[in-house]
């Protein structure tokens, strides 16, 4: 692990490591298991950032289930500009399916806000909303966040899918902005 990183002439340092991480998605795996144990939800993975930790927490998803991406997007270099793009949409039948949302990570919470918009219009018959990362002091929705993997500071972060302009979505561990 590398302790300092440079992106886009900034500095980061470790804040999460790869380790941590791994055990916040386990622990979200197991109670998705224990909770659609007798449905087949539909995983809605929200790109690009929530790839890594998607593909982690399917591997230990253990029911029977689909999968699909969605593209939405609020971000402009470090901070939320407030406006969600729908980049790519969703193209399968959702009605009277179980569904769950895959981020990772929801701060403001208008990404998923937006989600939850869409999925409402489509008659789901029910949303959970599993999220790596969760920002409380930025949060400002007023809908449940059932599955968090870790509340964390409100912190510029990267790694593990998360970027900075585009960059840095490979590295294994999640590193914040040294102020």
């Amino acid at each position: 692990m590398q302790k300092r990183v440079t992106v886009c002439n900034k500095e980061f340092e470790v804040f999460i490591p790869a380790e941590v991480i791994d055990r916040a998605v386990q622990r979200i795996a197991n109670q998705i298991n224990e909770d659609m144990q007798d449905k087949v939800p539909l995983f809605i993975i929200v790109l690009n950032g929530a790839f890594m930790f998607a593909s982690d927490l399917l591997k230990k998803i253990k029911v029977e289930n689909n999968l699909s991406f969605v593209k939405l997007s609020s971000y402009e270099g470090t901070k939320s500009n407030q406006i969600v793009k729908e980049l790519i949409g969703l193209n399968e039948i959702i009605k009277d399916r179980s569904v769950i949302i895959v981020e990772d990570i929801i701060d403001t919470g208008l990404t998923v806000r937006r989600m939850l918009d869409i999925l409402q219009e489509q008659e789901v018959a029910q949303v959970k909303i599993a999220t790596l990362f969760h920002k409380p002091e930025a949060f400002r929705s007023n809908y449940n966040i059932d599955y968090i993997g870790m509340e964390i500071e409100n912190h510029f972060i990267l790694g593990y899918g998360l970027d900075y302009d585009g960059y840095a979505r490979n590295l294994p561990d999640i590193y914040k902005l040294v102020e």
